[in-house]
């Protein structure tokens, strides 16, 4: 008798017939649900009239013969990956960010009066026992002539010249900035490298050489201080010099005298407040061409002002008939920066 496993008429030519050759391949789930033709249910052979009974499924090419769970995963991941990297990128805010250029340091002096601050004699002329060789407002600046450095045209030594003298007016001179807390003028003319921290200084000023409002801007707290006169008396002068072959540098070195009286008290008799101010001003290539500088130092020395005065938000003048000497300074007083000075005023010599 023949095999009962082989069919009745005989095993296929050129094929033994049995079963053992297709054990190895295994129809799973992953290969059925894959597969390009799949029956249409009942309700779609009921819904219309369909030519045949099977309808084409849409391939996604590799990604098709994926379990649907781990197509769903592999997306999520993707989009999550690509949202991370937008948002790492495109935000203006990240943490840790440094600004770019040379960042300001300041320092300032108190000058104490060495004895009760004199009232002017003339409130009208409230400048007239001053020293000769002050003029006013920017007149007394004292910039030179423009003239070709090594590495700078001649006109880009005037341009520099003119933001300087810019900077040095609004900052200073404006009585808006110095009595009326303004601070715009002078932000505008500083490069984008230092706009954070110039802002820093002014939103929340600090005592520690990086962050006092006073080391960009000569001002009075308006609640306490007001101006006498709208002029301000100058003496000074403004160098030029390259620090390399893209810098150049200028050094703005000024003694500024203002008539000021308590706010609220038109009447009030008016004194003299005088302000030396040291600028180490730097300006690239760049920086020329859209009128903008780096402030590096700033040093300040400002009288009368009691010692031990904190000035790094407004400078604090004693007005007409107050009295503080020179205080005694502690070495072993730490609760003190060590970097805070004071001195006895002296005479506005030119």
């Amino acid at each position: 008798m023949g095999d009962p496993r082989e069919p009745p008429e005989g095993a296929p030519e050129g094929g033994s017939g049995n079963e053992d050759e297709f054990r190895s391949v295994v129809f799973d789930e992953s290969f059925v649900r894959a597969a390009r033709i799949q029956e249409l249910s009942a309700q779609e052979r009921l819904d219309g009239d369909h030519p045949r009974a099977t309808r084409s499924r849409i391939g996604f090419g590799a990604l098709g013969s994926l379990p649907r769970q781990a197509v769903a995963l592999l997306l999520v991941v993707v989009l999550a990956f690509a949202a991370a990297v937008y948002f790492g990128v495109s935000s203006p805010h990240r943490p840790g960010t440094v600004p770019s250029g040379a960042q300001l340091t300041s320092s300032t002096v108190a000058l104490a009066p060495p004895g009760p601050v004199a009232a002017v004699t003339d409130p009208a002329q409230p400048f007239a026992g001053l020293a000769a060789g002050y003029a006013d407002g920017a007149a007394g600046l004292g910039l030179p002539a423009a003239a070709a450095t090594a590495h700078f045209t001649r006109g880009e030594v005037a341009r520099a010249l003119e933001t300087a003298q810019r900077y040095l007016t609004a900052s200073a001179l404006a009585p808006a900035t110095v009595a009326q807390s303004e601070t715009g003028q002078a932000r505008a003319l500083v490069t984008a490298g230092e706009q954070t921290q110039y802002d820093e200084s002014v939103a929340t000023p600090r005592d520690d050489q990086r962050h006092a409002a006073t080391g960009w801007l000569v001002r009075f707290d308006p609640g306490k201080v007001a101006l006498a006169s709208p002029t301000v008396k100058v003496a000074g002068t403004v160098t030029v010099d390259e620090v390399d072959s893209g810098t150049l540098d200028l050094v703005a070195d000024h003694t500024l005298v203002y008539a000021v009286r308590p706010a609220g008290t038109a009447d009030a008799p008016a004194s003299l407040f005088s302000v030396r101010r040291e600028l180490r001003l730097e300006f690239e290539h760049g920086d020329i061409g859209t009128g903008r500088l780096r402030i590096v130092n700033a040093v300040v020395q400002a009288g009368p002002t009691a010692c031990g005065t904190d000035t790094s938000a407004y400078l604090q003048p004693l007005l007409a008939g107050a009295a503080a000497g020179a205080a005694p300074v502690s070495p072993a007083d730490h609760s003190r920066p060590a970097w805070q000075l004071c001195g006895v005023l002296g005479p506005l010599t030119g």
